[in-house]
């Protein structure tokens, strides 16, 4: 039966990368895991084994390090595109370069007073903590011409203890949950968005300023609304990002219920008013939808974990 090739790339995976960048007694970590995928003119290496159009993925390896050191890591974004534009340019049999990173944070560790008139303030600027808050990632495509950069987050835990209900569903002879005037809503979020640059070097956005403020403007809008469903508040979390972010044209979230469930206390002659609560870790419900700015055809991929 005769076959042909279709979709295929090649790369190293899972390139972990510190930079530790020195300003004197202070010390600023990156800790990166990046992963190159590359593909192009790779016909030959799967019907005959030929590799005279491959780039050893040891290769690829070796450059993510180097490329620490000789660019440094000002964002992942940014050395994401070092990463794409080199291996597209160098390489003629390569057409396109797909860079995904996650970015893993610290957070410096601060010494008090007490100690610090015994080692000297700043001899504590190079001690950290690992944050565990979430991964930041992105994915940064580039095919000689134009970009493509979605960035995002994953495994941000967000609970709001109030200011939630859920009520006038559908019912039918298996429904069972009561409705809610007053409950928890909780999640953890794993959101991307696409920016809208292409390829203008002027009109790059400033990655480290748009990451944060994207954040605060998602989590200012779960905080922010009254929620009669989870729906409603990925909806306003999405709309707060496009209506305040103009360098992002679509955001998609995936929000899986952390469901939270009144502990019936009555056996014990207790009354339960909306204190004490059974954290139920599966099955959940699974809320997902992308948000778009008007007129924009969506990109990112509907499955997340594909990204």
């Amino acid at each position: 039966m005769p076959t042909i090739l279709g979709q295929n790339q090649y790369g190293k995976a899972e390139n972990r990368v510190v930079k530790i960048t020195r300003d004197g007694a202070t010390h600023h970590i990156k800790d990166l895991n990046v992963s190159v995928a590359l593909s192009g003119d790779m016909d030959e290496v799967h019907y005959s084994g030929s590799n005279a159009n491959v780039l050893p993925t040891d290769t690829t390896k070796n450059t993510v390090y180097a490329f620490a050191k000789e660019h440094g890591i000002e964002s992942a974004e940014q050395f994401g595109i070092h990463l794409a534009r080199h291996f597209v340019s160098s390489q003629e049999p390569i057409k396109t370069a797909r860079i995904r990173i996650e970015e893993y944070s610290w957070e410096r560790i601060e010494s008090s007073d007490a100690n610090s008139k015994f080692i000297g303030a700043d001899e504590v600027k190079h001690s950290f903590v690992r944050k565990g808050q979430e991964t930041r990632v992105t994915q940064i495509t580039y095919g000689g011409s134009e970009w493509e950069v979605i960035s995002g987050l994953k495994d941000l835990v967000v609970m709001n203890s109030t200011n939630s209900e859920f009520w006038g569903y559908v019912k039918d002879k298996y429904t069972t949950l009561p409705e809610a005037y007053d409950r928890i809503l909780a999640t953890q979020v794993s959101s991307r968005w696409r920016f809208n640059w292409t390829d203008d070097e002027q009109k790059m956005p400033n990655w480290e300023k748009s990451y944060e403020q994207t954040r605060k403007h998602m989590l200012q809008a779960f905080a922010e609304t009254y929620s009669l469903s989870l729906q409603q508040t990925l909806y306003q979390m999405g709309s707060r990002i496009i209506n305040n972010r103009s360098e992002i044209d679509e955001v998609r979230f995936s929000l899986p219920n952390k469901h939270h469930f009144l502990v019936d206390l009555e056996p014990f002659g207790l009354k339960n008013d909306n204190e004490v609560y059974f954290a139920a870790d599966r099955p959940y419900g699974l809320i997902e939808a992308t948000i778009l700015r008007d007129g924009c055809e969506p990109k990112i991929p509907v499955d997340l974990t594909n990204l």
